[in-house]
């Protein structure tokens, strides 16, 4: 069992709040009752310590600081000058990085960042595909990255459902991109950085890695770090990272101005001080030994999570994971996506339905759903549980008509969660 931390989902009280708006303050004991009754699998969340949440609801809040330390445009922000650069202190510790900003509000905010630093509306880009594990920032469509700038796409084989660098090269090759991506949100894999830094060499583009679901892994050295081989790195300080929802940008020197200057004044006016408070005690509890131990039992439960999944009938896509995530291919289950995730949060299981590879159903009623043990390893859970919960789901979509049956099981998920409280 690794449980390292005093979480932030325990009895807490809402005084002032009681008092002030008692219609949000029953809205927040609900979501609070909701985590800690439920077995969250949503690979992209995580709970925060206590201290993490202490500073985020910090005075902090209070202060204006548009700017950087010892440049601001406002006056008083001693204090929060030294916020910052412990911030940036930190991060730049942890990944051995040149420069950071810690200002990006999010994930998504970063990536916008580096591409108004780096690219010119129209200009190529290449990303994953989103229906192949990419993100929505790396080129969609429907998203900014897509409709200001010529994007394009690689994908997966079909077969293995893995990265083919070769197709990536041939893709680079075709399309001459400016900037090319690597970072997804539902691939399971490691991603080989040194591999496509030799294509963006080749193609004389410039390399992004979105690490967002690995940041927590890869602080912890138990996955292999894009330092050393990305010109850029945008991270969230959530998911594995257990941190505030937030955004990082670490780069190479020679991009730290053009960085700074887009995410402000380009893309941000005032950053968020009681939030960069909160990511730099995320940072600090991410450079003790505990923190290791608990990225170490992420993947061990995570591997254990998908074996069992295999062993119940599940197939995977890729056929496993080296991450904290695992996509599962519902088809041969006679199952889709939407409803999976339905029948889940009945028996009080959070996941997400999810795209897969070449899905013949498409993003609307998707064939897969995603899964992730960041969570439930903060909760303390190991391989034992891992094993129990695999067979849970696997027992909820074989009883599926079963009224009675999932009210039991619900039963037993319960107290799955009373076991491993979050306190």
């Amino acid at each position: 069992m690794v449980k390292i931390m005093s979480h932030a989902v325990g009895a807490t009280s809402y005084k002032s709040l009681l008092q002030t708006d008692p219609e949000i303050a029953a809205v927040i004991e609900a979501e609070q009752k909701r985590q800690q009754d439920n077995l969250i699998m949503i690979a992209s969340e995580n709970y925060v310590s206590r201290a993490v949440l202490e500073a985020q609801g910090s005075v902090l809040t209070n202060k204006y600081a548009e700017g950087y330390p010892g440049a601001r445009y406002y006056g008083g922000c001693i204090n929060v000058d030294k916020v910052e650069e412990l911030a940036r202190r930190r991060a730049i510790e942890i990944y051995g990085a040149e420069h950071v900003n810690v200002q990006p509000h999010s994930g998504t905010s970063a990536n916008m960042a580096v591409y108004l630093a780096l690219l010119e509306p129209g200009d190529c880009l290449l990303g994953m595909d989103l229906c192949h594990g990419g993100h929505l920032t790396h080129g969609s469509k429907v998203n900014i990255s897509g409709r200001y700038y010529n994007a394009h796409s690689y994908g997966v084989d079909r077969i293995t459902n893995m990265i083919d660098l070769e197709q990536v090269r041939g893709r680079a090759l075709q399309v001459r991109p400016k900037l090319i991506i690597a970072g997804a949100s539902s691939y399971p894999r490691q991603i080989d950085f040194a591999g496509f830094k030799a294509i963006a060499d080749e193609v004389s583009a410039l390399f992004m890695v979105d690490m967002a679901h690995t940041a927590g892994l890869i602080a912890a050295r138990v996955h292999p770090s894009p330092v050393g081989f990305a010109d850029i790195i945008t991270a969230t300080t959530h998911k594995t990272f257990r941190g505030p929802r937030g955004g990082l940008i670490l780069t190479r020197e020679a991009y730290a101005s053009l960085i700074d200057k887009a995410v402000f004044p380009g893309l941000q006016g005032g950053p968020l001080m009681h939030i960069i408070a909160a990511k730099a005690v995320a940072f600090r509890e991410a450079l003790q030994p505990e923190f290791v131990a608990y990225q170490k039992a992420v993947l061990r439960n995570a591997e254990k999570l998908a074996i069992s999944l295999s062993d119940q009938g599940f197939d995977l896509v890729t056929g496993g994971t080296d991450t904290h995530l695992i996509l599962v291919d519902l088809r041969r289950k006679k199952i889709s996506g939407n409803e999976a995730e339905r029948l889940l949060e009945e028996v009080h299981i959070t996941a997400n339905k999810n795209v897969i590879p070449y899905d013949p159903k498409g993003a609307n009623d998707p064939s897969g759903i995603r899964l992730g043990t960041p969570t439930l390893t903060s909760r303390g859970m190991g391989p034992e549980e891992m094993e129990k919960i695999a067979a849970i789901i696997a027992s909820v979509i074989d009883n599926k008509n079963d009224t009675v049956y999932l009210e039991k099981t619900g039963r037993e998920v319960e107290q799955l969660c009373r076991d491993f409280p979050v306190c």
